[in-house]
């Protein structure tokens, strides 16, 4: 009864309702939906299965990271969504978004780069060199 309860990405635990503001950081676990304001990152705790989602009236101002994020309010600052990110046609974004894959809806508005996630460096990827035989031995 009070052991640690499994996390289904696919459902929302959380609400920050319409006319709430928090300045202050967010971390959470399983899925989180805002209907006020962020001022301050929002990311899903490592490790975790995480789902965001962002409503039409909705603000953050800062880092935002979640597996499964959908946009349809405003969001200043970077962005990383692990798996799949959604930008539905009100959103937007004014800062850099990272992506493993994405759907973008007409009307959305995104002034920042997009970088595939499988396409970044890391610094944990093994360097492979390139050795060219000799033509002389």
């Amino acid at each position: 009864m009070f052991g640690k309860r499994k996390v289904n990405p696919g459902t929302i635990d959380c609400l920050i309702g319409a006319g709430t503001t928090i300045r202050g950081d967010v971390r959470f676990r399983g899925g989180l939906r805002v209907d006020g304001e962020v001022i301050g990152s929002v990311i899903a705790e490592d490790g975790q299965p995480g789902m965001l989602v962002v409503s039409e009236n909705a603000r953050i101002e800062g880092q935002v990271r979640a597996a499964l994020l959908v946009i349809n309010g405003t969001i200043v600052g970077p962005v990383q969504a692990d798996d799949l990110l959604e930008l539905q046609p009100k959103a937007k974004v004014s800062g850099d978004v990272r992506y493993r894959a994405i759907e973008m809806h007409h009307g959305a508005v995104l002034d920042g780069s997009l970088t595939h996630i499988d396409d970044m460096p890391r610094d944990d990827a093994p360097r492979r060199s390139l050795e060219l035989a000799a033509s002389n031995p």
